[in-house]
């Protein structure tokens, strides 16, 4: 009785572990599924069968065999119910919807666990705790993945409870983490994020063992796939425990998690040795190869062709070699992939058993009926084809992939296989069928939003590969010749959507709430579209109530990005001015002259830009017509995109703000001298709360955005903007808060739109050398911080120019009716004609991004 007992502790903890495995790093959008670990139970195994039916199907689903089994289980459940045997009938079906669940057989699935939990209801009044929370937790991962986040949450919370009544405090942190998962589906992230902080709490107080292990390594993994930097802190503690109790299976998963992290970071080296060691220590092949399969990875990703070129046959070989598994069939879909995304990649192996390993794959996906696989399979076969210019074989071949995911409503694979439609489409020059495709390809990343980062791993590749080229092919195609009015307005929500999807990007989740249209807030303002494509520049203008105008500048991109690199480079004030003004006229001309002609922006005070690409970083203010910078004829602001959070306007009589600083060295970072006189001079011309130096730490940020009602948050202080999130930090006394710090701590006033942050002005911060997205970033604070607009610096100002410009900017803002957008045109205004700061250089890098009134 006591064998039969561990026995089936064995199973709950194995399987336990493995989906868990499983659901964060194979399967797309699946929860953590833990059938945990540590509850008795009063009934035995059956051990009527050679070897039992529930341990026979978790070998099977442990390689990856889901199809086998499903079979093992289903007979497993027709045996239990002949023997009368009613609770491993139930733990059998719950176990079989758990297999069906990942050969995406939903409706069978949702038959299996509904019988599930009416025998657990009806038959079995007595049944132990741990199995109706094995069951709720299927049922829940089940829900989640067609779309019921929130009864899946509901769900979770019931399996916890029965967790912790079966005294198994691995479940309750896996339901937990589960739950943290559903929040994110429905936007809930803060919550989420705290309740995995809750967690790593929890996991700390426990004893140090194999439950421990599994589940500091499912934290880190679940805060990796949420893009938080504290993955890498609990992966590492999870290694640390591994080695020190010898939990030898778990090692080289964990190592692997490392390796990715620093992928993650642009730290090959570290990359490469957690990758090697993963090799060395595991004694599982599945682990082996896929640490071989991302060590190919990044040698490809850094040219390091000499250990490229023999390691691409082994694992060739290798994969023709396995037995058909989900594990098997994703390891060759991602070799396949990664080669894909190669432009030399027949150097390193011909293209033909490239296809024959597709080949083989799609079969093998078609016999463990695995459809999803199938899919990825043919998307990627196609691709081939497309690359030999068989556009016929392409075409059927990835038709078929898009049927499947059709069926599947698998969205992540609608959008790789319309997008290569449309691709197809493009290049026999059917340009209405290509759109279609295109559209269709767009409005299911559009469905995906935040869930894009928890793609599939095995087949996720970069944003700017797999994301963005989707967007900007289907607006090249709509602003082909002369577009319609219809084509010019999908073109224009295209470029909002990229934008917003960028957003969604950087920080790793849905952030942008939509609300309001810019052109519809204000009718004195035109919005201005410049969109780089491949051979041209087209830009859109918007303005409320008139039809949708474009114009185009026949230049490639690289000589459109040259021009404005150059541009960068001569706004230095040691520079020519002739061939500055040289370059801004010819900016000017591509953006503004053309309109002007045609008296476009009669009746408009403020112009709106809405930048693509290289573009961001430049100072729109300092476009020059020959006469007169822009600014000095209209204000100027930068937007995300038209959708914005409902605004009101600063109450110029009852301005209050508050401001912090450091103006001496710290961290390494250069001293600030003027940044005391600024903050004295703003806290003069607006009520103030000072924060300077030592008092300047996040703590008492936080505390006084918190207990304030201030309308202003003015930070003169070092920072940085990037368009990577770990690269996009404001310097305090204490240390750095990156921007996801940064977004909360400035968001600490609750939900109530009437207490946000009307204007957040960071005075002496800079955007990242060589980052050509860097006001990304920046873009990203403002919105994800929910303030109304931001006022910052493209690059680091003399401080004793922006003291003198910011102090100008607040004695404008006290005036009657005006805008934020127009408060900073007449501060700059002032320094190209009052001060010995005419030069664009001290004043057009401030930009105001977000609502301007």
């Amino acid at each position: 009785m006591i064998f039969q007992i561990k026995q089936r502790r064995w199973l709950y903890i194995s399987l336990g572990i493995l989906s868990l495995c499983l659901a964060i790093t194979i399967t797309p959008a699946r929860a953590s599924l833990q059938i945990p670990t540590t509850s008795t139970l009063n009934v035995s195994v059956s051990t009527s069968q050679p070897s039992n039916w529930l341990e026979q199907g978790r070998k099977l689903y442990h390689s990856g065999r889901f199809a086998e089994a499903v079979t093992i289980w289903q007979t497993a459940a027709q045996q239990y119910h002949t023997q009368g045997d009613r609770l491993n009938e139930a733990l059998s079906l719950s176990y079989l919807s758990l297999a069906q669940q990942e050969l995406n057989q939903w409706q069978v699935a949702q038959q299996s666990i509904e019988q599930s939990l009416k025998l657990l209801q009806t038959s079995i009044p007595s049944a132990d705790a741990i199995l109706w929370a094995q069951a709720l937790n299927t049922q829940a991962n089940l829900q989640l993945h067609t779309g019921k986040a929130e009864t899946a949450l509901e769900s979770w919370q019931q399996a916890q409870k029965f967790y912790e009544q079966a005294g198994d405090t691995m479940g309750s942190l896996g339901s937990q983490i589960n739950q943290a998962q559903a929040l994110q589906t429905l936007g809930f992230y803060r919550r989420s994020k705290q309740q995995l902080e809750a967690l790593t709490q929890k996991l700390q107080r426990m004893p140090d063992n194999e439950v421990k292990v599994s589940g500091l390594r499912s934290l880190g993994l679940a805060l990796q796939i949420i893009g938080d930097s504290k993955s890498q802190q609990i992966l590492e503690q999870s290694l640390a425990i591994a080695r020190q109790i010898s939990a030898q299976p778990q090692l080289s998963s964990i190592l692997i998690a490392l390796g990715q992290t620093a992928v993650d970071l642009q730290d090959p080296e570290a990359a490469l040795d957690y990758f090697e060691q993963a090799q060395l220590l595991t004694t599982n092949p599945s682990d082996r190869l896929q640490a071989r399969l991302a060590q190919f990875k990044l040698f490809l990703n850094y040219d390091k062709l000499e250990f490229v070129n023999p390691l691409a046959p082994q694992l060739l070989q290798q994969l023709r070699e396995l037995s058909p598994s989900h594990t098997s069939l994703y390891a060759a879909i991602n070799f396949v992939a990664t080669l894909n995304h190669q432009s030399n990649s027949e150097q390193i192996l011909p293209l033909k058993d490239l296809a024959q390993l597709m080949a083989v794959t799609v079969q093998s996906a078609q016999q463990i009926q695995d459809t999803q696989a199938e899919a990825h399979a043919l998307n990627q076969w196609g691709k081939l084809y497309q690359r030999t210019q068989q556009l016929s074989q392409a075409q059927e071949l990835t038709q078929k992939s898009l049927n499947i995911a059709r069926q599947l409503q698998a969205n992540d694979i609608i959008a790789q296989s319309a997008w290569q439609v449309g691709q197809l489409y493009k290049q026999q020059g059917d340009r209405s069928k290509a759109i279609t495709a295109y559209t269709e390809a767009v409005n299911a990343l559009k469905a995906l939003r935040g869930d894009l980062v928890a793609i599939n791993p095995d087949v996720q590749f970069s944003f700017r590969t797999s994301v963005e080229p989707v967007y900007r092919e289907l607006v090249d195609l709509l602003l082909e010749n002369q577009p319609s009015q219809a084509e010019l307005i999908q073109a224009r929500e295209l470029i909002e959507a990229l934008q917003i999807a960028e957003l969604d990007n950087f920080f790793r989740e849905a952030c942008l709430d939509r609300t309001q249209q810019i052109d519809r807030v204000d009718p004195t303002a035109t919005v201005i579209y410049p969109i780089i494509l491949p051979d041209r520049l087209t830009v859109i203008l918007s303005k409320a109530g008139q039809p949708l105008r474009s114009y185009v500048t026949h230049k490639s991109q690289a000589e459109i990005e040259q021009t404005l690199d150059n541009f960068l480079v001569a706004l230095n004030p040691v520079s020519d001015s002739k061939n500055r003004d040289r370059l801004s006229q010819q900016i000017y001309g591509w953006l503004i002259r053309p309109e002007s002609a045609e008296q476009a922006f009669i009746d408009t005070k403020t112009l709106v830009f809405v930048l693509d690409g290289r573009l961001r970083n430049i100072p729109i203010a300092a476009l020059f017509d020959g006469k007169q910078y822009l600014i000095e004829k209209y204000a100027v602001a930068l937007s995300p995109g038209l959708q914005l959070m409902a605004t009101r306007s600063l109450h110029q009589n009852h301005i209050s703000a508050i401001v912090g600083g450091i103006s001496q060295s710290r961290a390494g970072f250069s001293a600030l001298p003027a940044v005391e006189s600024e903050v004295k001079q703003i806290s003069k011309a607006v009520s103030s709360r000072v924060l300077l130096n030592q008092e300047f730490t996040s703590q008492a940020l936080a505390e006084r955005v918190k207990s304030s009602s201030a309308g202003i948050v003015h930070l003169a202080t070092h920072g940085q903007f990037s368009s990577r999130l770990e690269d996009t930090f404001l310097l305090t006394w204490d240390g750095q808060v990156n921007v996801k710090e940064l977004s909360e701590l400035l968001k600490n006033r609750g939900s109530d739109p009437s207490k946000a942050i009307e204007l957040l002005v960071l005075s002496a911060c800079d955007t990242a050398t060589g980052d050509d997205r860097a006001v990304l970033g920046l873009a990203g604070l403002t919105v994800k911080s929910g303030a109304r607009s931001t006022i910052a610096t493209l690059w680091p100002v003399k401080d004793r120019a922006a003291a003198m410009l910011m102090t100008r900017f607040y004695d404008q803002l006290r005036q009657p009716k005006i805008t934020k957008a127009e408060a900073l045109r007449q501060a700059q205004i002032s320094l190209i004609r009052q001060t010995d700061f005419h030069e664009p250089f001290f004043w057009s890098g401030f930009v105001l991004i977000g609502n301007w009134i």
